[in-house]
């Protein structure tokens, strides 16, 4: 597999923390818009796909996880790139979703509402804060700076993999309420 990389300069720093504070404030603006556009009732199926990526990039990034442990650099920047695309394609679905669609209210009651709504805002919360992260260690990687890509990813794992794997519980415990 070609490699990619990219310039170590202050350029790139400056525009990876412009991204970092530029996505999430795009994407609450997006979605802020109360009127919908209509994009036609194929985007009714983008939870389901959107739930769908998110489990894949669980996958994908226990697997590039294993893979590093196993000292397999190819394997890891495999499974990485394609969490990371992935977590792309999730980003526009989503947007598309949302820009679209009313949000859909949870019906479930007793216990599950605290437990839906904390596993929500969790999601939520740490997605906007793992931006950063995530794009700092694909930085870090392709321009070659293993120690600071290994110190960044320390939090970027784990909380990449909190974000994605609470998709999926939110995904299911939303689910039975789309229509």
């Amino acid at each position: 597999m070609a490699s990619f990389s990219i310039q170590k300069d202050k350029k790139n720093d400056k525009i990876v923390n412009i991204l970092a504070i530029a996505i999430p404030v795009a994407v609450a603006l997006l979605i802020g818009i109360r009127q919908k556009i209509d994009l036609g009732s194929w985007t009714k199926i983008l939870p389901h796909v959107i739930g769908v990526l998110n489990t894949t990039t669980s996958i994908t990034l226990i697997l590039g996880f294993i893979s590093i442990k196993r000292q397999n650099l190819e394997g890891h920047r495999k499974m990485m790139m394609l969490s990371f695309v992935q977590g792309a394609l999730f980003l526009v679905l989503y947007i598309l979703y949302h820009i679209s669609n009313d949000s859909t209210p949870y019906g479930g009651e007793g216990l599950l509402r605290p437990v839906y709504y904390f596993f929500l805002l969790t999601h939520i919360l740490l997605s906007v804060g793992v931006v950063w992260f995530v794009l700092k260690a694909i930085y870090f990687a392709l321009s070659s700076q293993i120690a600071e890509h290994k110190k960044v990813v320390k939090w970027a794992f784990p909380l990449w993999l909190y974000v994605s794997v609470t998709g999926v519980i939110v995904y299911l415990m939303i689910s039975p309420y789309y229509q």
